[in-house]
């Protein structure tokens, strides 16, 4: 964890995690034995938790993640898209399933079978990055071909001599 603020989000959302109706399938702890209680150390969570869930409309940016069972793709994506946010979405399956998941899914960055991390991991001046929904305002992506000139000021120059 990089800040305080993150570190006191963490334990919020851990708390919320077991009052709230999930289950615990890897519990974490904030971390403050010996040489870790001078930084902001966790160990991640994994919990299952029920689709009615608050902390499924919230974007932690934070080592926990929240797994659901669902009887098909189709529910997978129903209750994806549900949600008000849109930064990102993963998805591991068939090859035959991944154009699907890029078709239906409401995200601005999309990874499919991707080993180093199904949801996070934008490629710098390879991969745009931005969000859809209530994870974007600008509808325009970081390292995209129309980020640049947002920030630029257009000036025509004529010169007669």
């Amino acid at each position: 964890m990089a800040t305080l603020a993150g570190y006191q989000n963490y334990a919020r959302y851990a708390e919320q995690l077991c009052t709230a109706g999930a289950r615990p399938l890897l519990a974490g702890e904030q971390l403050r034995d010996a040489d870790l209680a001078r930084g902001f150390y966790v160990r991640p969570i994994v919990a299952e938790a029920p689709p009615d869930h608050p902390l499924w409309e919230k974007e932690m940016f934070l080592p926990i993640l929240m797994v659901q069972r669902v009887s098909s793709n189709e529910e997978a994506m129903r209750l994806a898209n549900r949600s008000s946010l849109g930064l990102t979405a993963g998805f591991y399956g068939a090859s035959d399933e991944v154009g699907w998941f890029h078709e239906h899914i409401e995200a601005g960055v999309t990874y499919a079978n991707r080993p180093q991390g199904a949801t996070t991991g934008a490629w710098p001046g390879y991969q745009p990055f931005a969000g859809w929904k209530g994870s974007g305002n600008t509808g325009k992506a970081i390292a995209s071909f129309y980020y640049l000139p947002q920030y630029m000021r257009e000036q025509s120059q004529n010169v007669l001599e």
